[in-house]
């Protein structure tokens, strides 16, 4: 009689446990990418139209002063862990650059541990390798692809938990019906849908409906490739609240909407502020931040403090009263106060903002933002603004504040040297986990000698190695074995006809394979319906070879790659090397 009123006990403590989870909210996160503040029809715009952002803003809480990276990855970073995004060990969006420590507790992870379901739909940009991945880093479901920008729009082949899937429709219809199924597919259980948008980054593709839309309105290509790409977003996200209704989910889930950083050019409008993407002035890193949640939240609420990405992990783990173990120091506070108190303590602050060019790790171009200042350096001094008197930035005041200027020159300085006390000096490729057999190793993260250069010039995400025709030049990667095993070794490449018969060899410090390409593979670039010439390279078909097996022992190292071409003809062009763990 007791072991029966003991499982009793059990299963209604069991069944309360349940309910309490049940009834925590669901959550959306929806991110676009290069989407400035003023890319908005309600935020004073008047060309675009976007009715679904417009009714999102006016049904919760609206963030006037909300500020961000000014470049896509360091963004995300601080986004998911609520920590300065050099401490997290992204710098800056290629070379490896963009990759976060696996050690970092992102919102993702802080969510499957209280329960909820977790999923990604769209653009990760914080490391293409495991345990940097979406599913290393805490997503149960993802749906999009790991690096900072994408090839084609059209039809193209997206990643679903590790398998390539060729997709049928524009890429932001396509994430999308992906996150609408999660939801559908969870609705009976606590979810959390992160659908970061890669529209409207570049490449400028967009069907025709909304691009022609705006060239009658007198718009550029560009600027209608990328108004159409936001009127298209505004679409879809007007397809999840239609799908919230549908379910009956509506009255329990936080919908968020935000973007990474300025406008991708600084031809449109952007509320008069001074600066776009990549410069750290207020228009290349003040972005909106809308949050709706039903009798919850009201609806018109303004909230004027100022707030960051650094507050969102602690902001929306407080919304959904998930209580967790900080591992990291979070350098941002919760929201959460300013919405809800009538009368809430913010207590002023310092915000940083720092941008990496190239692949340097210089101190500056760098902002500091206070309630009332804005200290901006891209040279070699520092300005300063009142941004309560001058918004716009039109008055350097530095010359009458010197005082001002020092303390801010100072708190950066400081803040600068501690942030980036631990970033890595080497961006090794982790290699042989079992939850990730095979590592693409990508020419974007490889060292290089001799004349081999990138294709694109820039070395951004997609690109690939040329010029390889001296057998003297030489491409490698560090990379760090978690377990001793044996690997094979492929790789993606093309060679033009009459190159048939080049050597290709990978080497470890211990061991040697080699093989002979023996059948040229050089077929013409893949077709792309941009509307604007882009700065990023083309896509590309790539064929693949197995150079054979290497025993690769724990440990960090390097694996090399050497070719040896025939005499008076072109090398291979390198897309990456491939690196199978055997069973």
């Amino acid at each position: 009689m007791k072991y029966l009123a003991f499982c009793v006990l059990l299963v209604f403590l069991n069944n309360c446990a349940k309910s309490q989870l049940d009834n925590r909210p669901n959550v959306i996160i929806i991110l676009t990418d290069d989407q400035g503040w003023g890319d908005i029809a309600s935020h004073g715009n008047p060309t675009i139209d976007t009715p679904n952002l417009d009714a999102l803003a006016m049904a919760g809480a609206r963030f006037d002063r909300f500020f961000v990276s000014p470049v896509c990855a360091p963004t995300r970073a601080s986004l998911l862990t609520g920590r300065d995004h050099l401490r997290t060990g992204t710098q800056w969006v290629t070379y490896g650059l963009e990759n976060m420590r696996p050690e970092e507790v992102t919102f993702g992870e802080v969510f499957k541990e209280a329960g909820y379901q977790t999923g990604l739909f769209g653009k990760w940009h914080n490391g293409s390798h495991y345990p940097m991945d979406p599913n290393g880093q805490g997503f149960d479901t993802f749906f999009g692809f790991k690096m900072g920008h994408w090839n084609n729009y059209f039809d193209t082949e997206l990643e679903y938990n590790g398998e390539w899937v060729q997709t049928d429709g524009f890429i932001t219809d396509v994430l999308t019906d992906s996150a609408l199924s999660f939801i559908e597919k969870n609705q009976d259980e606590p979810f959390l849908a992160f659908i970061p948008y890669n529209a409207p980054h570049s490449p400028f593709q967009v069907p025709d409906q909304y691009y022609d839309k705006y060239k009658a309105k007198g718009l550029d290509d560009k600027n209608a490739s990328v108004y159409g790409m936001v009127e298209n977003i505004d679409d879809n996200i007007g397809r999840i609240t239609d799908k919230l209704e549908e379910l009956k989910l509506t009255e329990n889930t936080i919908v968020i909407f935000m973007t990474d950083n300025g406008p991708n050019g600084g031809d449109r409008f952007n509320g008069e502020m001074k600066g776009w993407k990549a410069k750290v002035d207020e228009g290349g890193v003040r972005v909106p931040l809308f949050i709706k949640w039903p009798d919850k939240i009201p609806a018109g609420k303004i909230v004027e403090e100022l707030t960051a990405h650094i507050d969102f992990l602690p902001s929306i783990a407080e919304l959904t009263g998930i209580e967790f173990e900080e591992q990291n120091e979070i350098d941002g506070r919760s929201f959460a106060p300013l919405i809800f108190d009538e009368n809430p303590v913010w207590e002023d602050r310092y915000l940083f903002t720092h941008q990496s060019r190239w692949d340097s790790l210089e101190q500056f171009p760098a902002s500091v933002r206070n309630n009332r200042y804005r200290a901006v350096r891209y040279g070699d001094s520092w300005e300063l603004y009142d941004m309560l008197q001058d918004p716009s930035q039109r008055e350097d005041i530095a010359g009458e504040e010197q005082e001002l200027v020092e303390q801010f020159s100072k708190v950066y300085e400081s803040w600068f040297t501690e942030v980036t006390r631990e970033l890595p000096s080497s961006r090794s490729i982790p290699v042989g986990y079992n939850e990730s057999p095979t590592v693409v190793l990508p020419a974007v993260e490889s060292t290089f000698s001799g004349g081999i250069e990138f294709e694109g010039s820039s070395g951004w995400s997609n690109d690939w190695l040329v010029n390889w025709n001296n057998p003297r030049d030489k491409v490698w990667w560090d990379i760090e074995v978690v377990q001793s095993s044996v690997f094979e070794l492929s790789i993606a490449y093309t060679i033009p006809e009459g190159s048939e018969g080049l050597e290709l060899k990978a080497s470890t410090n211990t061991e040697e394979v080699s093989v002979i390409i023996s059948q040229a593979y050089d077929p013409e670039l893949i077709p792309s319906p941009d509307r604007v010439s882009r700065g990023e390279v083309y896509e590309k078909e790539w064929t693949t070879i197995s150079l054979g097996t290497l025993t690769l022992e724990e440990g960090t190292q390097k694996i090399n790659l050497s070719a040896i071409p025939v005499s008076g003809k072109p090398g291979i062009e390198l897309k990456s090397l491939m690196l199978t763990k055997s069973n």
